[in-house]
């Protein structure tokens, strides 16, 4: 063991020069003749593995004062205790506190690196482009469609997940889901981060570019269905199901609930809004921009429909059917077909044929009304000449019967016969 030598009444005195403390640490006092200031430093001088002469600095040795000094001193003895450890190990400890430097530099790197990553999220990224590329060169209306397509219908595990980290894989399995649903959007969407992973990919944020890796595999996996075709539930199956939706929770439930009682499309559900319900007179107007027709469209609504919105009020929002994160923005209709596969019922029907084509089904197959009536629950000739032909509060009345033999079929009331009474209408 080296002899220590040097006391901290001595550290704080020294004048300059070296001095020594023993086993190889020294005290070095210098004075800068210019500044006129004078420092001191530790210093290990030692013979590394290779029988070289080396010198190690230790930092500042502070002496400001005798206790600064004691404590200064028992650093610097601890520090060459430790290196003398090393190179009993055969360490150069210079080399080793060297590597040590570098390993920290390389590590505040990749945590640098790995934040910035967390940073930019595929949300991030594509509404920087969104901002920068697609606002600037399209019409307003255009410009607000491409953006919300991106945030009602990309699914939030993959939206808000860093850029570099979405793989193809997962993307496929959202973007065919989608698909299947609906189509044409899912094939924009697709489109969308496809360019998105190419601006990502080109300004260094990630490798490779998964929209476009499963163009291929989206034709190999869901191959598009047929305009119209839509898988729906067998309609014995529906009062089943309904009973299963009423014991979840969530507004998801709520809003596909609504849809199946009012036949209604999914995009009629999602956008609606408090200022197209009249709950005092128990009607749904779906204005004419909101058509699939282009024309406005008007929906009975049933006892159980009353509920539902007396429910979904107290939210207060301006859409009836809002988003879990009560952010203004509507509920996405990728929340409706997750429930469907939460139900174990996704195989058997889609959200638009469990809505439209269960219920055609149901009322044309048991003859429950006549084919123009169901039809215009549909919204299928609100616009055509059929409805001219028949007094028109008359038509309505048989439309709301239709709905509310629908909601009492759904409840499990059977009615008398299978076929609902109307009184016939004048032909004019």
């Amino acid at each position: 063991m080296a002899v220590e030598i040097l006391k901290a009444l001595q550290i704080h005195k020294a004048r300059d020069g070296s001095h020594s403390d023993g086993g190889g640490l020294y005290l070095v006092v210098r004075t800068d003749q210019a500044a006129k200031r004078q420092s001191a430093s530790w210093v290990f001088r030692f013979t590394s593995p290779g029988g070289k002469q080396r010198y190690m600095g230790l930092g500042v040795a502070d002496r400001s004062s005798i206790s600064v000094a004691a404590e200064s001193l028992a650093r610097a003895r601890k520090a060459v205790r430790e290196a003398r450890e090393l190179q009993r190990r055969g360490i150069d400890p210079i080399d080793q506190r060297d590597s040590q430097k570098v390993k920290a530099r390389v590590d505040a790197l990749a945590k640098k690196s790995s934040d910035l990553a967390s940073e930019t999220t595929l949300a991030r990224f594509a509404r920087a482009y969104h901002d920068r590329v697609i606002e600037p060169n399209r019409t307003t209306k255009h410009g607000a469609q491409w953006i919300s397509s991106l945030e009602q219908h990309v699914t939030s595990s993959i939206w808000h997940k860093p850029i570099a980290d979405v793989t193809a894989p997962e993307l496929l399995d959202m973007i065919a889901d989608l698909q299947t649903e609906i189509p044409e959007t899912a094939s924009r969407i697709r489109q969308r981060l496809e360019v998105v992973f190419d601006d990502a990919e080109f300004r260094g944020a990630r490798t490779g570019n998964p929209a476009r890796a499963i163009r291929r595999k989206l034709r190999e996996v869901k191959p598009r269905r047929s305009r119209g075709s839509f898988a729906a539930l067998d309609y014995h199956k529906a009062p089943a199901l309904i009973q299963q939706l009423r014991v979840q929770e969530g507004i998801a439930a709520s809003a596909l609930e609504f849809a199946v009682l009012m036949a209604a499309r999914t995009s009629e559900v999602l956008g609606a809004t408090w200022s197209e319900i009249d709950a005092r007179s128990a009607i749904w107007t779906v204005p004419a921009a909101r058509m699939k027709g282009g024309e406005q469209h008007v929906v009975y609504l049933t006892p159980r429909a009353l509920e539902i919105l007396a429910a979904m009020r107290p939210l207060q929002q301006s859409y009836v059917f809002p988003s879990t994160r009560l952010n203004g923005k509507p509920l996405s209709n990728m929340a409706m077909l997750q429930l469907l596969k939460r139900l174990n019922v996704n195989d058997e029907t889609t959200v638009h044929g469990l809505c439209r084509s269960t219920f055609s089904t149901w009322a044309n197959e048991l003859g429950i009304a006549r084919p123009d009536v169901i039809e215009a629950c549909l919204a299928h000739q609100e616009g055509n000449l059929v409805r001219a032909a028949y007094n028109r509060a008359q038509f309505a009345r048989e439309r709301a019967a239709l709905l509310s033999a629908w909601a009492d079929y759904l409840d499990g009331k059977e009615p008398a016969s299978n076929v609902i009474e109307f009184a016939q209408p004048k032909v004019a």
